[in-house]
């Protein structure tokens, strides 16, 4: 494997290797930024979000749903990229320090262990719509909306593709 793919997948962690790195960083007082989705067709506004997130802390942690997990969430006809590839290209991003996939239907178990510093999630959201934003707020931590880039989703994309 290539210097450069070696160091890419050594951004995408297991939960134990995860925990045995964030407790490093804690260590070194690192403010930890957590985020998640299915990044499923990434797109400016994906990587807009992730560059904003990496802005607010120290290390940047992307939680992805598995394969399996759209699928519940969204129907049989996604994701249209599998979680390999969504995976390589979220560590791909230099200011992303990991990536990890989750098949649960939303991270509160990654978030429960981890405690990050702050939870981002986009401009479509609420802070309590935001999953674990009671755990980071016992936790004396925050929740941060970061304003969508516009004109920029997976599913107006689909819907251009349709239509054209």
């Amino acid at each position: 494997m290539s210097k450069a793919l070696n160091k890419l997948q050594n951004k995408i962690y297991t939960l134990d290797r995860l925990m045995d790195e964030i407790n490093n960083w804690k260590k070194q007082n690192k403010k930890i930024v957590f985020t998640n989705g299915c990044f499923d067709l990434i797109h400016l506004g994906h990587v807009e979000l992730l560059a904003r997130s990496s802005d607010l802390g120290d290390k940047l942690i992307v939680a992805i749903n598995s394969d399996e997990s759209i699928i519940k969430i969204k129907g049989i006809n996604r994701p249209i990229i599998e979680e390999e590839s969504r995976a390589k290209q979220i560590a791909a991003l230099d200011f992303v320090d990991a990536v990890i996939l989750f098949n649960q239907d939303n991270p509160i178990e990654i978030i429960s262990l981890v405690i990050p510093d702050i939870i981002t999630k986009g401009g479509d959201y609420k802070i309590s719509n935001v999953v674990g934003h009671e755990i980071v707020r016992e936790n004396n931590s925050s929740v941060v909306i970061i304003p969508l880039t516009q004109g920029y989703s997976t599913t107006s994309i689909l819907d251009r593709i349709k239509n054209e």
